[in-house]
């Protein structure tokens, strides 16, 4: 057996990385595509690596010859790789392909080694690696049946998104034998080639020879190993955190702050928003709209706060609406003074946008990190406050103060001349029903009263990046409205306010489900051994590691062996060994659950 590597192409849209090497020369982690991949075939006992080069390929030849490589190394010319496309350079190896058996790699790609090992074993003779179709995917695909034989390939020029669930992404490895190569291959190829010429893709000509009544080459489906293609220099990034050592691989996906869709398979249990909303039928009328929404501008701040206003019931001119509640909270951490009481370990995104010698700190001395109103009351008065930041329930312990306790702590904060921001993003979830503030008559009540509430997180939409800010402090509320862009949030952010209404019902409904769902988790999580459950009100669960794993070990186990990212609260809780894990649904919470009970048993 003999493996072949195209690699005469440029790699343009790699931009500055490309400009002097060959792409298989960049680097991912500080080594090499081409001697990760050339190390990986060295130790499979071939007869030879052949190598089609072009762009840098004299560069790359004087590159190959340091890797100290066992395996014979021949190399192919491609003179005209700017006017071809790798058609031509397979064709460039016809008569190779037709001498043995052969691995065949585009040279731009990283994937695990037991792809590999698991292809060479595999007793059917011609073989292309394929994998469910993801979003993050791009190029061709294929239509399978049952006994893996190919119904179709599907170039990007046809592919039909509604058909995506049935589609499985090319990883452009193949196993050719030798015979197909002579009888099949290489004839269609050169007949492909005089038709249409040399800017063609060499799938092309399989594409053609799987309309045939035999099915010669099948396909052969990956079940969760990891692979990229390194297009870009985002495709790089991905694949730098994808491929890491697994310490460097956890802190590289923890930096990301989100965009997780583009991990294969990656269960996100870091990350808290609501996974029962919004419905269907809501999506469905979002869909709908798309092409409306995509290209016609949004409505300006006005609009956008007479929405809210009719969302959440309170005047126009007492809410302000933002791009996620972050963009809100760096707003009014930059128009308040003097110093702010907070309770710790919470959400750190308030302080981190304040003076770090203005913030006064109280820390629960209790395992559970929890605290009610008369606490709070008790250590911060007397304590020169000119704010007070509530998040309720807490972040991450999940701590809730009961609404009544809650306008309890307003009437003190207004005795003490303080003014009190109450973050109330996970109150909907709380098993207290109808425990917001946001009212407008209690707004009324105290002019220094400032509720936020981050709509991504208790309406499950974070893509469409929307928050709220209500208080009859109308003044502050119209200044930040001048702070901010008039075209703050998108149309698609503006349209799911306008047609949220509809759907109040299938809300509640969510919520509810939602409340079942975390009693489900924190009982079963509370029958693992090693595990305390920190009873929570909001939609994730904060639990303890009281065996000898530490959490960032155990954060470590779940994304590399399960593909699992969940929250370690090591150094947010003074080196503690705790974790916060998301509420999802019944089966994601399932599979979180067997991978606890399997890595902690």
């Amino acid at each position: 057996m003999q493996a072949i590597i195209l690699a005469a192409g440029m790699g343009k849209r790699l931009k500055e990385l490309t400009q002097n090497n060959t792409k298989c020369m960049v680097k991912v982690n500080g080594v090499s595509l081409a001697e990760r991949l050339l190390t990986m075939l060295d130790r499979k006992d071939l007869e030879r690596i052949v190598i089609v080069v072009g762009y840098e390929g004299k560069k790359l030849m004087e590159y190959v010859d340091t890797l100290g490589i066992k395996t014979p190394v021949e190399f192919i010319d491609n003179p005209i790789y700017d006017k071809t496309n790798n058609i031509y350079s397979l064709s460039l190896a016809s008569k190779e392909l037709c001498e043995d058996d052969t691995l065949l790699f585009e040279s731009d790609l990283i994937f695990e080694e037991s792809i590999l090992d698991d292809l060479i074993v595999d007793e059917r003779d011609t073989l292309a690696i394929v994998d469910k179709y993801e979003s993050w995917m791009d190029g061709t695909c294929m239509k399978l049946r049952e006994d893996d034989s190919i119904e179709a390939f599907v170039p990007g020029s046809e592919f039909q998104f509604e058909e995506s669930d049935e589609y499985y992404k090319t990883v452009n490895i193949y196993k050719f034998s030798k015979e197909f190569s002579k009888d099949y291959y290489v004839p269609f190829l050169e007949a492909y080639e005089k038709a249409l010429g040399l800017n063609e893709y060499y799938e092309q000509v399989l594409r053609v020879i799987t309309m045939l009544n035999k099915p010669v080459i099948r396909a052969k489906r990956l079940s969760g190993q990891k692979w990229y293609e390194i297009d870009d220099v985002q495709d790089l990034d991905i694949a730098e955190s994808l491929f890491a050592e697994d310490d460097v691989r956890i802190a590289k996906l923890q930096e990301r702050y989100g965009g997780y869709w583009r991990y294969p398979q990656m269960l996100d249990f870091c990350y808290l928003v609501n996974p029962y909303f919004p419905p269907k039928k809501m999506i469905s009328e979002m869909k709908h709209s798309f092409e409306v929404l995509l290209t016609q501008y949004p409505s300006g701040m006005k609009v956008n706060a007479l929405l809210a206003s009719k969302v959440f019931g309170v005047h126009q001119d007492s809410i302000v609406i933002g791009n996620g509640a972050a963009e809100l909270i760096k707003a009014l951490m930059e128009d308040i003074s003097g110093k702010i009481g907070v309770v710790r370990p919470t959400f750190e995104e308030y302080p981190n946008r304040y003076n770090k010698d203005d913030v006064v700190v109280y820390e629960p001395q209790n395992p559970d990190f929890s605290y009610t109103a008369d606490d709070i009351m008790s250590y911060f008065t007397g304590k020169g406050l000119s704010y007070f930041l509530l998040i309720n329930p807490d972040n991450p312990s999940g701590n809730f103060i009961p609404r009544g306790d809650v306008l309890r702590l307003v009437d003190w904060a207004k005795q003490e001349g303080i003014g009190i921001i109450v973050d109330e993003s996970f109150v909907d979830f709380a098993d207290e029903v109808d425990s917001t503030l946001l009212e407008q008559e209690l707004l009324e009540c105290y002019d220094r009263l400032y509720v936020m509430k981050s709509i991504s997180k208790s309406y499950g939409v974070p893509g469409i990046r929307l928050g709220v800010l209500a208080s009859s402090d109308t003044e502050t509320i119209a200044k930040m409205k001048k702070q901010v862009a008039i075209w703050n949030i998108n149309s698609f952010g503006e349209f799911f306010m306008q047609i949220f209404e509809k759907y109040r019902k299938n809300y509640v409904a969510a919520l509810e489900k939602l409340r079942g769902e975390r009693a489900y988790l924190q009982a079963e999580l509370a029958k693992i051994p090693g595990v305390r459950v920190i009873p929570s009100q909001a939609n994730y669960v904060m639990v303890e590691l009281t065996g000898a794993m530490s959490s960032g070990e155990l954060t470590k186990r779940l994304a590399v062996d399960y593909n699992l990212l969940v929250k370690d609260l090591y150094k947010k809780v003074g080196e503690k060994n705790y974790l916060r894990l998301a509420v999802r649904t019944r089966e994601d919470n399932d599979k979180l659950l067997d991978a606890l009970r399997q890595v902690l048993q």
